[in-house]
C-alpha cells in the first residue's frame, strides 16, 4: 500500500463509561493537499485487529485516485466481522457523536469526520434504489444496533420484488 503516506494509523480506542463499543478510527486518510480532506471510524462491540485492516483498505482506496465522501459505499471484500453479513460500508454524518465531532478546522480547509457503518449487499442496493435518505430512515426506524455482526435488520426476496424488512 505504497500510496498511503507514512503518518497513516488506524487508531483503536477502548471503550469508556460513556461509549460502550470499541471504536476505529484513521488518521492521516487524508492531507493538506487534499480537497475534501475526510477521516472515517467504525464501531465494534468487540476488539477486532480486523477492522484496522479494513481501514486501511478503504484509505487505500481513497487514495489511489477513487476520492471518498459522505453517502459513499465500499466494498470490503470480506465480512466485516465474523460470518456478518455485512461486507461494504456506508459513510455516513456522525450521528452519535453529532456536528462536534464531524467538522475540524485545518487551515483554510475544513477535515471531515464520518462514520463508515457496516451494510449489507440488500442495504447497499436499497440504497440505490430507494436514496440515501430512506436507508438511513429505515435504520433510524428499526432502531437497529449498528455494531451487531450480521444486524438484526434483514431484506428479503419474493419472486415479483424485493421486500425490505428491518
Amino acid at each position: 500500500m505504497e500510496k498511503l503516506y507514512p503518518d497513516f494509523r488506524a487508531l483503536e480506542f477502548e471503550p469508556t463509561v460513556n461509549r460502550k463499543m470499541w471504536t476505529y478510527a484513521t488518521c492521516g486518510m487524508s492531507t493538506e493537499m487534499d480537497d475534501a480532506p475526510i477521516e472515517l471510524h467504525i464501531f465494534s462491540k468487540k476488539a477486532d485487529e480486523n477492522l484496522v485492516e479494513i481501514l486501511t483498505a478503504v484509505a487505500f482506496y481513497h487514495k489511489s485516485g477513487e476520492k471518498l465522501d459522505l453517502h459513499h459505499t465500499v466494498n470490503f471484500g470480506q465480512p466485516w466481522q465474523n460470518s456478518s453479513k455485512c461486507e461494504y460500508g456506508f459513510i455516513s454524518l456522525p450521528y452519535l457523536d453529532g456536528p462536534g465531532l464531524e467538522n475540524e478546522d485545518w487551515g483554510d480547509k475544513t477535515i471531515k469526520f464520518y462514520w463508515l457503518i457496516p451494510i449489507t449487499k440488500q442495504e447497499l442496493k436499497f440504497k440505490m434504489d430507494r436514496g440515501v435518505y430512506e436507508l438511513e430512515r429505515k435504520f433510524e426506524v428499526a432502531n437497529f444496533d449498528y455494531c451487531l455482526e450480521a444486524h438484526s435488520r434483514f431484506f428479503t426476496m419474493s419472486r415479483r420484488k424485493i421486500v425490505y424488512e428491518f
